[in-house]
């Protein structure tokens, strides 16, 4: 029998939903039929997105605690939380890294998911239902050279995803991570053209992976017919990690 992916009466949270990999998983899980909420320091919510924006800094415990009461007291569940919020950090080796830009690389990527995820677990107990999923990157199982910061905090996100699932296993709430290689989307646009041709060369398809392609998996770990994993990484990147 074909799966259906069917979140209709689900409410969800989307970190980062305004760059261009959070726009095509709102659109996705929206289009499953899920009342989706970004969390986002912008809040022009492009008008091709079917989805409220509350201004949010997910480093901030204080702005995001806020954020999920409010939404709570509007629609009484919070359901389905993505971290999808992400900085790339700076491209160095670690021994030129400034402490600023290190505590400031954890502090988006992996602080926020502690932060967000804290938040929304007391209100997906009370419904004994719940997915979390994490964005982390196949940098976080190679520990990639150049992007300390960044594969560090990717680390982290896998590690806490198994950490919380294992906690949460017999809640019904599951906690997920999803491992991208070099996404087609925002963040590569920023990184000049030797540097991807070099990442171009690791991947075994010979291409970045689509933002749909993450969308797709995103949308199956948060609905009902992925109910029996947790803790566990579903890798998205062609080939280049082998586990």
């Amino acid at each position: 029998m074909p799966i259906a992916i069917d979140l209709a009466g689900r409410v969800a949270i989307v970190t980062g939903g305004h760059g261009g990999l959070g726009r095509v998983i709102v659109s996705h899980l929206a289009s499953a039929g899920a009342k989706v909420v970004i969390f986002d320091r912008a809040t022009d919510v492009p008008t091709t997105v079917s989805a409220e924006c509350y201004e949010v800094d997910i480093t901030d415990e204080n702005s995001v605690a806020a954020a999920v009461d409010r939404l709570f007291a509007k629609e009484k569940r919070i359901d389905i939380l993505v971290n999808n919020a992400g900085v790339q950090g700076p491209i160095l080796p670690v021994s030129e890294v400034s402490l600023a830009q290190w505590k400031e690389t954890l502090a988006v990527n992996l602080t926020g998911t502690f932060i967000c995820s804290k938040a929304v677990v007391p209100h997906m107990l009370k419904e004994r239902w719940g997915r979390i999923v994490n964005i982390s990157s196949v940098q976080g199982k190679e520990g990639t050279v150049f992007s300390g910061p960044y594969a560090v905090s990717k680390a982290g996100q896998i590690t806490l995803a198994k950490v919380m699932g294992k906690e949460l296993a017999t809640s019904g709430i599951t906690v997920n991570c999803i491992t991208p290689t070099v996404v087609d989307a925002g963040m590569i646009h920023g990184i000049d053209e030797d540097r991807k041709a070099h990442l171009l060369q690791r991947i075994p398809m010979r291409r970045f992976c689509r933002p749909d392609e993450v969308a797709d998996m995103v949308t199956f770990v948060a609905s009902d017919a992925c109910a029996f994993t947790t803790g566990a990484v579903f890798d998205l990147s062609g080939g280049r990690a082998t586990w």
